[in-house]
């Protein structure tokens, strides 16, 4: 029987974790049905609430569920890649705990796994979120397709159940990167799938302005060199504007329009020194460009099979 392993990040979901694990119960009956057996991973990243004693409780109840406690906050990527150490299925996912992104939609993405799939996500085409929210994901998803990724999907995806040649390569994910465009970059052809994102019930979400502004820079940043090229590129403009500038105050002085004694020095020298500052400082930012290019942990090719019969390898 297949195993599918499940990561849930826990962030003070006191009020939603025993209706999950009900609706992950149910799901769980009909995967084991059609030969997939589920492994639960529940997260909780440094929760204040009641939220370990939530998940004690659904281990009570499910023995084999694996619970795992930060003992302070690190965020929901950092949970996830805590999850991802105790994965051990043949295929994995990760689940928000806030049942927004409702778990009965995993049965039809396993079965698509389960026929051959080593992709299969869902992406959002409509959202029950508030307005600030749905404005936030509107243009962050737009940047980053303009910036970073062309063909990462309009409304971005949360769920996505991935073949375990991902994990090898997701456990290798810095810190700072957002798992689900670092799975996207491997680029294994995905099986896309749509949902409507339900309205939470459970709590109040923790996903502050600061948190998504931090998303929102780990998202573009991470991925690609075009931000720093657009910032290299209106410092060049800036610095052909200042040597310009330079030039005309020079010009002036030369045909007696500019009279002030030492203007046209002091304006010429600041002009060529701010000039040669937005140059040197585009150079500098392509030089540490690179040395992030190199350290940064660069996603190698996923090998899904190996002919070696008559070859003389072991």
């Amino acid at each position: 029987m297949s195993i599918l392993s499940i990561i849930i990040p826990v962030y003070f979901n006191e009020g939603s974790l025993i209706p999950l694990a009900d609706a992950l119960a149910k799901i769980e009956s009909k995967l084991v049905a059609i030969g997939i057996s589920v492994q639960l991973i529940f997260v909780n990243d440094g929760s204040r609430d009641e939220s370990l004693t939530r998940l004690l409780e659904i281990k009570k109840r499910r023995p084999e569920t694996i619970v795992m406690n930060h003992l302070a906050n690190r965020g929901s990527m950092a949970a996830i890649k805590t999850g991802l150490a105790k994965v051990r299925g043949d295929c994995l996912t990760y689940l928000a705990a806030d049942l927004q992104d409702p778990p009965e939609l995993l049965f039809e993405m396993a079965e698509l796994w389960q026929k051959g799939r080593r992709f299969v996500i869902r992406t959002r085409s409509t959202r029950s979120d508030p307005f600030i929210t749905r404005l936030f994901s509107w243009l962050n998803y737009r940047i980053v397709r303009l910036l970073v990724m062309r063909d990462f999907p309009p409304g971005g995806f949360d769920m996505a159940i991935m073949d375990k040649v991902f994990l090898p390569h997701l456990l290798k994910c810095g810190r700072n990167k957002n798992l689900a465009m670092f799975a996207w970059s491997l680029g294994v052809p995905a099986e896309i799938l749509t949902y409507h994102r339900a309205e939470r019930v459970h709590g109040k979400s923790m996903w502050t302005f600061r948190k998504k502004i931090n998303y929102f820079i780990d998202s573009t940043v991470g991925f690609s060199v075009k931000p720093l090229r657009l910032a290299t590129g209106f410092g060049f403009i800036l610095a052909a504007l200042c040597f310009s500038y330079a030039f005309i105050v020079v010009l002036g002085k030369l045909l007696g329009f500019i009279n002030v004694p030492g203007f046209t020095a002091l304006a010429a020298m600041l002009g060529f020194l701010q000039g040669c500052g937005f140059i040197v400082l585009g150079m500098l930012g392509e030089y540490i460009w690179r040395i992030y290019s190199e350290m940064d942990r660069h996603p190698e090719p996923i090998v899904e099979e190996i002919h070696l019969e008559g070859c003389g390898e072991p």
